[in-house]
């Protein structure tokens, strides 16, 4: 069974993910170049938790999670890597660049004990903390079991040139790829590009009475027989050959040999259709970044184009192994392995982006078939979320209903909305756009006068309908107030109340949804990801 886990990644590979039981390892941390992009998660025991910090947010600050993690490396059966932390700590003093490394050096010793002996790992940074991670890398893997640095062009010169910049633009990441055992039996299945026009028409010059374009190549054997190749004679030409005589007649009669004139070097026909193209090495130029206008463009700014995570699975997986994204943000590695067949699990720290997960998976695969772990499932578990955190609880409500939070997340006065729906209607016998507002309230206490505000808010902002989504039970007169605001009539004939009032405890039930004409609820509250092809049955995880 494929699974999502919403939570910090160190603790739900320690407590969910087995010892060697994944085959593939991607992952794409944030990078720690100082971006702030959305709010802190705090962990069920009130430490802030630094693993990922949000959906994007990539800033670290040292503090009491990097220590208390910088001492459970130390106290680690790692002690090779209690060593390099050690003296890492030393040269980098307590940095942001510190504490992003202790942050990231624990949780991928759990990725390395999850790592089947015959898996692979990819890590994808950029150069700023690459040479670190590697580092990092070498003394958990081990550096005999490094395998390539990966360089992915991944934009164009002009987006990163600034005039009286002191630097070359930037125009790169890194993929350090690494292997639990060198010695076991891995998986690795060499990608090729196709040939250019340009290459086919220098070296594919013949073209035979079929139609079949090809190449003359050698067959005399490199050196003179240095490497134990057959030296004999063949169409009057005695040298080392590549192959044996039974096997140099046999290519002859198959019309795969041709001799230019008696006497001369006979030469082998080599055919373009039967070529893979050329072998794709370690620098990758051939995969552009995802555009904004990109149908693939889900709205993430870190978002990592899907040919590139097809390649990476391609290359180190089979069909039905388990792939494993820690950092799973929009869900592009999971795509490409449900895509692929594979089995997976992904793991992201925000409610944000394990809602946008699975709309992107449904989207793509309506039959698609999985599991979502760490959501509140209960009254208590959301109870437990809102007073860890109000912003994650209100994002979570918001995925309850359909909506889409206020302002992408941001934090600070939202005018009363903590949400928005917007549907279509009909008016006239044409479609028209409507609003819904949403307001959530995660406190034990609630009133009329929250009522009263949010059919100012519905007014001052034309809305057609208000939603109050409230963890604590209404009150008689909250239940009159809303009533009193009457009906909005749509273009179907049907009146729905104008504010309505939904407890947490009625949408976990499913005893109440949101009433309003567009019953698809939040149609246009995601871009879909396009429909794949129907992937086949997927076996049970473990």
């Amino acid at each position: 069974m494929n699974r999502l886990y919403y939570g910090d990644n160190l603790d739900v590979l320690r407590e969910y993910i087995p010892d060697e039981s994944v085959d593939l390892i991607y992952l794409d941390p944030p990078f720690n170049t100082r971006r702030g992009y959305n709010v802190i998660y705090k962990t069920p025991k009130g430490h802030e938790s630094q693993a990922q910090i949000t959906a994007f947010r990539d800033t670290w600050v040292w503090g009491d999670q990097s220590e208390r993690e910088y001492r459970e490396i130390r106290k680690s059966s790692y002690t090779e890597v209690a060593e390099m932390i050690t003296a890492m700590r030393r040269f980098l003093d307590e940095s942001d660049v510190m504490a992003y490394l202790v942050m990231m050096t624990r949780r991928l010793m759990e990725l390395h004990r999850v790592l089947k002996s015959s898996g692979c790992m990819y890590l994808h940074c950029d150069p700023t903390a690459s040479h670190y991670l590697k580092i990092v890398l070498d003394a958990i893997f081990g550096k005999m079991h490094f395998s390539n640095e990966i360089i992915w062009k991944r934009t164009t010169t002009k987006s990163d040139y600034k005039q009286g910049a002191m630097n070359l633009p930037r125009v790169h990441d890194v993929i350090l790829m690494y292997y639990k055992d060198v010695k076991a039996r891995h998986v690795f299945n060499q990608p090729f590009a196709e040939y250019d026009q340009e290459y086919i028409d220098e070296f594919y010059r013949y073209t035979d009475e079929n139609g079949r374009r090809y190449a003359l190549d050698n067959l005399a054997a490199p050196g003179r027989g240095e490497r134990g190749h057959p030296k004999y004679e063949f169409l009057g030409v005695e040298r080392f050959w590549r192959y044996s005589k039974a096997k140099m007649e046999e290519l002859l009669a198959q019309g795969r040999i041709v001799q230019a004139r008696p006497g001369a070097v006979p030469r082998y026909k080599r055919y373009l259709d039967e070529m893979p193209g050329f072998p794709i090495t370690d620098v990758w130029t051939d995969i552009g970044p995802v555009q904004g206008q990109s149908r693939e463009f889900l709205g993430y700014s870190t978002q990592k184009p899907l040919k590139l995570l097809e390649r990476i699975i391609t290359m180190s997986s089979n069909e039905g192994d388990v792939v494993l994204d820690p950092f799973c943000g929009c869900g592009t590695a999971v795509h490409a392995a449900e895509k692929l067949n594979r089995q997976w699990i992904g793991i992201d720290i925000t409610h944000q982006a394990i809602m946008l997960i699975e709309n992107r998976l449904r989207d793509a695969f309506p039959e698609i078939v999985f599991e979502v772990h760490g959501r509140p499932k209960d009254l208590e578990g959301a109870r437990d979320l809102a007073r860890r955190d109000k912003y994650e609880f209100q994002w979570w409500a918001c995925y309850l209903i359909g909506a889409q939070p206020y302002q992408g997340k941001k934090k600070g006065a939202d005018q009363g909305i903590d949400g928005l729906i917007y549907f279509t209607d009909v008016a006239d016998g044409r479609p028209v756009d409507r609003k819904i507002v949403v307001s959530i309230k995660g406190g034990e206490n609630v009133g009329v006068s929250m009522i009263r505000d949010l059919i100012g808010t519905v007014e001052s902002n034309g809305a057609e309908i208000g939603l109050f989504v409230t963890l604590a039970e209404p009150t008689q007169p909250m239940i009159t107030e809303a009533a009193k605001a009457g009906f909005y009539t749509a273009g179907n004939g049907r009146d729905y109340p104008r504010i309505q009032i939904l407890t947490i405890d009625d949408l976990l039930s499913g005893r109440k949804r949101p009433e309003y004409a567009d019953m698809s609820l939040g149609e246009a509250t995601f871009k879909k990801a396009s429909v794949e092809k129907p992937s086949a049955e997927q076996n049970s995880l473990f």
